[in-house]
């Protein structure tokens, strides 16, 4: 069963939508929305697998707002124009329907997600709480973490970190091993986003990590192998 949500600023385009889902026994529509407000407040709270997002709305373009959401979801967009078709897919998304959209095309694209989720599901995830939700993580996104007290700063590849309340022990406990080192009291790294160390710096994507004068000598043996 895959959760899903649909945004749109008309409400007959959210009406066709509910319907064709009522058709598919393995999608089930949580709520729709003709306001991005009221979606993103939505998404903070309840972690979804699937978005209908308009890409044409007056407040903000269904790709910025699918850029901005705080969980990694699937999306098919949804529109009446031809012309966000390469944009679309930049971002990764499932399909790009046209409407008026057919059943048939329509469950195609749905089928589609059911593909792509089953795909994302054979890569190890982390489950988080941010703010007042929960947010699944792609533990090959994860590039490095800062640690700030009782919180961590998750940095992923091509989305906005997280902040985490979490100590550095708790998130080493989920990590594979194999993958990330501690390398200072305030930071931990994943050794596939290393692009070079130099002068006690460890670079990965244009961010100096400090390599701790205690963490050296473990860093280099694994790293060297």
């Amino acid at each position: 069963m895959m959760t899903a949500i649909a945004l749109d600023d008309e409400p007959p385009a959210l009406a066709v939508i509910d319907t064709f889902c009522q058709k598919i026994d393995y999608i089930r529509l949580e709520k729709t929305f003709t306001g991005t407000t009221e979606a993103m407040s939505f998404l903070r709270q309840y972690p979804i697998d699937l978005l209908f997002l308009d890409i044409n709305m007056p407040s903000v373009s269904g790709i910025d707002f699918y850029k901005s959401i705080p969980q990694p979801s699937l999306v098919i967009f949804t529109t009446s124009y031809r012309d966000y078709a390469v944009e679309s897919y930049e971002v990764n998304a499932v399909d790009y329907l046209l409407k008026p959209f057919t059943f048939t095309r329509f469950q195609q694209a749905v089928e589609k997600a059911v593909c792509r989720r089953q795909e994302a599901a054979q890569v190890p995830q982390l489950v988080l709480r941010v703010d007042y939700g929960l947010v699944k993580v792609f533990i090959s996104d994860i590039q490095y973490i800062e640690g700030w007290d009782n919180y961590l700063k998750i940095y992923l590849k091509s989305q906005k970190p997280l902040l985490v309340r979490m100590t550095m022990k708790a998130i080493m406990e989920k990590l594979p091993q194999k993958d990330f080192i501690r390398v200072h009291r305030s930071y931990i790294v994943a050794l596939s986003a290393i692009e070079n160390v130099r002068n006690k710096q460890i670079l990965i994507a244009g961010s100096d990590i400090p390599l701790g004068n205690s963490y050296e000598s473990a860093f280099f043996e694994v790293f060297k192998s």
